[in-house]
């Protein structure tokens, strides 16, 4: 299938807007993760390479590609004509499954793609009772101040350092994410010791006034250990439980079992059907016949 009359400018913008609506009603998922929807809030289309069309769109922005398709849209070949497209040119390529969409293992073989990692969605009701879990003595927990950013980020980037999803997060993606309705600095609880230094953090993220997040929690490589990680996520959820807040969710990779043991232990549950899945693509292209 061939794809005509691509559209550019505001009009693409607004039919990408019309395509993600349209997937969250019918797939239970936005087809863009959070980085990709500050990317085109932020910065529109510029710097990326971009295939919009009424039914769909593919992104390509550096090594990554987004897709989606219109519900009403699918099953007419416009998937893989976008696809083809989008990792046409050489190189390595990684593409998120949001839900897990049986669409993605159909498109994935034939462009070279293999699944290679899953993100769970864990669930806990607040209803459920919670067991405490206090910080250590010499650890206070406090909300976010306006002088707190350089210390969270470093703090940030010494405990994702081999994630750089997360770990990558600098001052302009820090001022995106707080410049965003949801944002609370009381949801921003930071770990100090008495000396005020910064040792961990739970950012917590509220959805809406049903539905919670644990966003990130993160804690200094030569602070764990301690009992920090528990203490901070069960602090941050007693705080979204004080919002009025009826479930929480999280992400965690599948294979990080450290952290799985940990939300397991406070009542944080999996359902199969609520996994995230990356496809990967290594440099295939450059050696094709």
């Amino acid at each position: 299938m061939a794809i005509d009359d691509l559209l550019t400018g505001e009009t693409a913008l607004a039919a990408i807007a019309e395509v993600r609506r349209a997937c969250r009603e019918y797939d239970g998922a936005d087809p863009l993760d959070e980085a990709a929807h500050l990317r085109l809030k932020h910065h529109g289309l510029n710097g990326l390479d971009a295939w919009v069309t009424r039914d769909g769109f593919a992104l390509r922005r550096g090594e990554e590609v987004d897709l989606a398709v219109a519900p009403e849209a699918r099953g007419h070949g416009t998937g893989g004509a976008l696809a083809g497209l989008a990792c046409a040119a050489p190189g390595a390529l990684a593409a998120w499954s949001h839900g897990d969409h049986p669409a993605a293992v159909t498109l994935a073989g034939p462009l070279g793609f293999a699944r290679t990692r899953e993100l769970w969605v864990m669930r806990r009701p607040t209803a459920v009772p919670l067991a405490a879990a206090e910080p250590p003595a010499d650890v206070s927990i406090r909300d976010f101040g306006s002088g707190d950013a350089a210390a969270f980020l470093a703090v940030n980037a010494a405990a994702f350092a081999h994630h750089a999803e997360q770990g990558d997060l600098d001052v302009d993606g820090l001022e995106e994410r707080m410049a965003e309705p949801w944002f609370d600095p009381a949801g921003l609880l930071l770990a100090v010791d008495r000396g005020g230094r910064l040792l961990g953090f739970h950012w917590t993220k509220q959805h809406d006034a049903s539905t919670g997040e644990v966003y990130v929690v993160g804690v200094s490589p030569d602070a764990q250990g301690r009992g920090l990680g528990r203490a901070l996520t069960v602090a941050g959820l007693h705080h979204l439980a004080s919002r009025g807040v009826e479930e929480v969710l999280l992400y965690v990779e599948s294979d990080n079992t450290a952290a799985r043991h940990l939300y397991d232990g406070i009542g944080f549950t999996h359902a199969p059907t609520d996994t995230h899945v990356q496809y990967r693509r290594s440099d295939v292209l450059e050696h094709a016949p």
